[in-house]
């Protein structure tokens, strides 16, 4: 046992107190959160526009301040932007997170010196959770890998500016940069390919024994590992003994992994976002994330099947009910108040309060009503890629509401590492599946509006090709699943 590995063992045991402490206290330690952002906001521009200063009730807040999307808070970032203080809390950001919007281009997300524990030490205590509930620590002494953005800054109105993961990157403690790969020099890279290709030439020697990252992009680390040394990564790092990941769902891409890896390992769930690190698995054998309810955010949730209406219900964590999909709305102190993140979750668990990510609430299927989401398509192709052995590398689903003949349908795009033996069971095992999930599309493939679903199988490195070409590949980009629209579908024909 090293040196850090062994005083992780106490520092654990600590966290993990703590989080049983506020964990098992939830309202209470939400009004804390609350009370506390109360007492900044009545003295911002954001607070005295909207007559915050004798709010004390959740009730009186949401009769103050609407539900919000970046679009409506834009001006706000535009006044901090050119040097204005206190306008969304106090001061200043001390960071600008840069990340893409799908309707607003680039968007500004504040993070403040108050905000940033939260980015920080939410990744540190999923580490330290997982040591107290396994009790291994051994990766702790071996070399660690992020596969994340560029820790390069630019400034913006004076304030430092980048994506999440690279700012981050500037707050790893000191006792873990030993630790740390890549070197600061090829996490620089702007382009992935060759940011990959260089982190290999790092790591192929080295003992890694903890690799992090969004999974379609450690999938290309890991190809190029194999392909480079002939060797499965698991063999080549024997040590490697955890995985962390976070971004998108983990299952479609599960198979593929592990075959890579050539034996499982343990996995912990991240659910980070610019706008505040929400949830981490605490439990390896038990579903949801652990919500984040001490660490400066004050959640709401809408129903996602009202979320569109004019006046959707809005409630706190007291009324959320389990297996009810809701959109996640955010107040924090970076300074967001009602920020719709845009995610939908769904409540597994009450004793702790638990989540899983269901999707986002403007990605869905819903030509005919039948409103088809992330959740559903991915636990059908799970259960059918179970059926068969099958790896998937990417897909992506929209549906064709124009065909040259018969009726429309939903359109498949899957490039697989493993084909199915039987596509045509394959095909129909995750369309059956999709129907037991959801009734409207059942109701519609049987009334004869829709056709079964349809599978394009696409060439290798297709939906690599298509970031490329949206200039989107690797760091924390991801490609939507799933689509109301051909304008993603028409794109990977034509890139293909």
């Amino acid at each position: 046992m090293g040196f850090k590995s062994f005083i992780s063992v106490p520092f654990a045991n600590a966290v993990a107190k703590n989080i049983r402490k506020w964990s098992s206290n939830p309202f209470k330690t939400q009004q804390n959160v609350f009370d506390e952002l109360l007492k900044t906001i009545s003295n911002t521009a954001f607070g005295k526009e909207h007559e915050l200063e004798n709010v004390k009730t959740y009730e009186d807040f949401k009769k103050k301040v609407p539900v919000s999307v970046y679009e409506d808070i834009k001006p706000y970032i535009e006044r901090i932007k050119n040097g204005e203080n206190d306008v969304l809390w106090k001061g200043k950001p001390i960071y600008l997170s840069k990340t893409s919007g799908t309707t607003s281009g680039i968007k500004y997300i504040p993070i403040t010196k108050e905000s940033i524990p939260n980015h920080i030490n939410s990744a540190r205590d999923a580490l330290l959770q997982y040591i107290a509930e396994t009790g291994r620590h051994d990766f702790v002494d071996g070399k660690m890998i992020f596969l994340s953005g560029s820790p390069e800054l630019e400034k913006v109105g004076g304030i430092p500016t980048g994506r999440l993961s690279g700012i981050v990157n500037h707050h790893v403690p000191g006792y873990l940069r030993t630790n740390q790969l890549p070197s600061y020099k090829t996490n620089c890279k702007e382009d992935w390919e060759q940011k990959v290709d260089a982190i290999v030439e790092e790591t192929i020697h080295e003992n890694m024994t903890l690799i992090s990252g969004i999974p379609p992009w450690v999938q290309m680390y890991f190809d190029k590992l194999i392909h480079k040394t002939g060797k499965l990564v698991g063999e080549l790092f024997p040590d490697f003994s955890l995985f962390v990941y976070g971004g998108v769902n983990y299952e479609p891409y599960r198979n593929k992994l592990e075959s890579s890896i050539g034996r499982k390992v343990d996995s912990i769930e991240l659910y980070p976002a610019s706008e505040g690190f929400i949830a981490y698995q605490d439990r390896q054998n038990e579903e949801g994330l652990l919500l984040l309810l001490n660490s400066g955010i004050y959640y709401e949730f809408i129903p996602a099947n009202e979320y569109f209406n004019d006046a959707p219900s809005r409630i706190n964590l007291e009324d959320v009910e389990l297996g009810i999909n809701y959109a996640i709305i955010l107040n924090t102190n970076a300074g967001l108040w009602g920020y719709s993140l845009g995610d939908t979750v769904k409540f597994v668990s009450r004793n702790p309060y638990k989540i899983i990510v269901t999707g986002r609430v403007a990605h869905f299927i819903s030509a005919f009503g039948e409103h088809v989401i992330a959740e559903e398509v991915e636990k059908a192709l799970q259960f059918a890629c179970s059926k068969q052995h099958v790896e998937v590398i990417e897909f992506t689903v929209a549906p064709q509401v124009n065909p040259n003949e018969g009726l429309p349908y939903h359109e498949w795009f899957i490039e697989f590492a493993k084909v199915p033996d039987d596509l045509e069971y394959f095909r129909n095992c995750i369309d059956q599946t999709l129907q037991e999930q959801n009734i409207y599309y059942k109701d519609l493939i049987k009334g004869n509006i829709l056709q079964p679903l349809k599978i394009t199988v696409m060439p290798a490195n297709s939906f690599i090709n298509y970031m490329k070409s949206k200039g989107k590949l690797g760091g924390q980009n991801k490609l939507p699943r799933l689509s109301n629209d051909r304008n993603i579908a028409d794109e990977l024909r034509v890139v293909d």
